[in-house]
């Protein structure tokens, strides 16, 4: 049994309140304040990611990608919808993990490391035609 069927429906609401305020705390933390979210174009697979569409105050749109894996955003026009916004952090991170191995230090190597993981998860769920209809 997976993690989300252990899960009840009002844990999983929870869950993903709890990621809305992950999201938003992350963009707080790197100045930028949110307005709105548009909930029909933003996705969630519990309990693994969040993807928001958030709108800041100063009318910016950003893709907020929260979860287990390293909160990250872009601008939405990076892509035109969640899940190639998806396919954009995969490849954004593939990339990062590349730079960073190159600077041969342990530490930088394990988060490269993770990136790269996460990176692959990220793929292979853009890739499962099932989740997007």
């Amino acid at each position: 049994m997976s993690k989300t069927e252990q899960m009840t429906e009002e844990q999983q609401q929870q869950w993903v309140k709890e990621h809305y305020q992950v999201a938003t705390k992350y963009l707080a933390g790197k100045g930028i304040i949110t307005d709105s979210v548009t909930l029909e174009d933003s996705r969630y697979l519990v309990p693994l990611l969040a993807l928001w569409k958030l709108t800041s105050t100063d009318g910016k749109k950003f893709w907020v990608l929260c979860g287990d894996l390293p909160s990250d955003h872009n601008l939405v026009d990076v892509a035109p919808n969640a899940r190639e916004a998806l396919r954009h952090f995969s490849l954004k991170w593939q990339m990062q993990a590349e730079n960073l191995l190159q600077a041969n230090n342990e530490e930088q190597n394990k988060f490269a490391d993770l990136l790269i993981s996460r990176a692959d998860g990220l793929y292979q769920l853009y890739n499962d035609k099932s989740l997007w209809g």
